[in-house]
């Protein structure tokens, strides 16, 4: 059982969203703009936004530029998680991903159960870290990224979520790149 823990403040995180697609733009990206507008009524900080086409390469420099930004902490993308060929954004953060966050995956997977049935077993929603940045991969659909944040990303970004959440553990995710 999860709260929030109203004697603690909370901390607003710097996210970026990046929709990975070779057919959107801005003017059509309903799942970005499902993610934006949580992410700010949740009360943190839209840092960048940005549309990539399905390209392995591609997505994993978008990746490494966000996570080199120290003002960014979390990067969740959306879209290429699917199982076609040119869903690659699996890959693309697997190849950036220090360590992966393996119960983000299975999470996803048994919220999505509960709305889609079976058809969840066709997701391969990723969580990881790399340089300090938490990166979360999800897919395309506005539902599948409603159901992400409103079921274990609002909580796991908000400092106040008790037993735990990301946040506390935040200044300690690159402790292994600094000097000892």
């Amino acid at each position: 059982m999860s709260r929030i823990d109203e004697n603690k403040d909370f901390i607003p995180v710097r996210i970026a969203i990046l929709t990975v697609s070779d057919t959107r733009d801005l003017s059509d990206d309903r799942s970005g703009d499902t993610l934006v507008a949580r992410v700010q009524n949740a009360g943190h900080i839209l840092a960048d936004r940005a549309i990539s086409r399905d390209d392995r390469a591609a997505i994993a420099s978008q990746l490494r530029s966000w996570i080199a930004n120290p003002d960014i902490d979390v990067v969740i993308s959306t879209g290429g998680t699917g199982l076609t060929g040119r869903d690659v954004t699996v890959e693309a953060h697997r190849d950036v991903y220090e360590k992966e966050i393996d119960a983000f995956g299975t999470v996803f997977t048994i919220v999505s159960m509960n709305k889609i049935g079976t058809s969840a077993v066709q997701s391969r929603a990723t969580g990881g870290v790399a340089g300090g940045t938490y990166l979360f991969a999800l897919p395309g659909s506005p539902g599948a990224c409603k159901d992400a944040w409103d079921e274990i990303l609002s909580n796991q970004l908000d400092f106040r979520h008790r037993p735990c959440n990301f946040v506390e553990i935040m200044p300690r995710l690159d402790e292994h790149l600094k000097r000892k």
